[in-house]
């Protein structure tokens, strides 16, 4: 074998293999990794295919479940992936976190009806919809509320219109939903961003392609907000 199939064959061993969200992450993410020069034709926010072969790097696209992307780099199917903070907080996956990518910007938050949204309220024992069970009970736990936590996997708002919750925990873009419901937020109980987040064990296996991929981003994400124009002085 030549030095220079050597060398090929060593760049295809240390290929990564890149976990994405579905959903409103996927557009800005792949706009950053674009930037960073990760990119495959094949690949937008209409494609139905899962898998897709990076066209500029020795690099694999896994389009995923957003609460599957901590899964798929915990347990090394992926070497990196970037999912929401809000998913690995609610997840506490054993992963490394190295860089914010300052897209998808959101916050999960207490919300109730309007007109019972005061926390002074909150000194009997609430009931409290969610598809953020662990998030919500550290928070209330850490101010000695009691809670019971009823969990639900979309249509959260509904909870309190029916009567089946006091308050939700849920994410909060806009706000315009909550609203549309006659919801008021309570409380943030914190904000969320776009996290890339790599597998352990092989930020040591392919540390140079891994180190590579996170200061390209890092530098992508730094040349977005400075691409910004500044606000307004009024």
């Amino acid at each position: 074998m030549t030095v220079g199939a050597r060398r090929a064959q060593n760049e295809k061993l240390q290929g990564l293999t890149i976990a994405l969200s579905k959903g409103k992450l996927l557009a800005p993410v792949l706009h950053l990794l674009k930037q960073a020069g990760y990119y495959s034709p094949g690949l937008s926010v209409e494609s139905r295919k899962l898998v897709f072969a990076c066209s500029s790097k020795y690099a694999t696209f896994l389009i995923v479940r957003p609460t599957d992307v901590p899964t798929y780099v915990e347990h090394g199917a992926a070497d990196v992936g970037v999912v929401g903070k809000d998913v690995l907080l609610e997840q506490d996956s054993d992963v490394y976190e190295p860089l914010d990518l300052k897209v998808g910007a959101c916050r999960i938050s207490v919300a109730a009806l309007q007109g019972r949204a005061s926390p002074d309220r909150w000194s009997s024992k609430i009931r409290v919809a969610t598809k953020y069970p662990n998030v919500t009970e550290r928070y209330f736990n850490e101010r000695g509320i009691p809670v019971e936590i009823v969990k639900l996997y979309g249509s959260i708002e509904l909870a309190p219109l029916v009567g089946l919750a006091d308050r939700i925990v849920d994410l909060v873009e806009t706000g315009s939903t909550l609203k549309a419901h006659d919801l008021a937020e309570v409380e943030v109980i914190t904000h969320s961003t776009a996290r890339l987040v790599v597998n352990r064990a092989s930020l040591k296996l392919k540390h140079e392609p891994l180190t590579a991929l996170i200061e390209q981003l890092r530098v992508a994400v730094a040349d977005k907000h400075v691409g910004q124009p500044a606000p307004r002085r009024r």
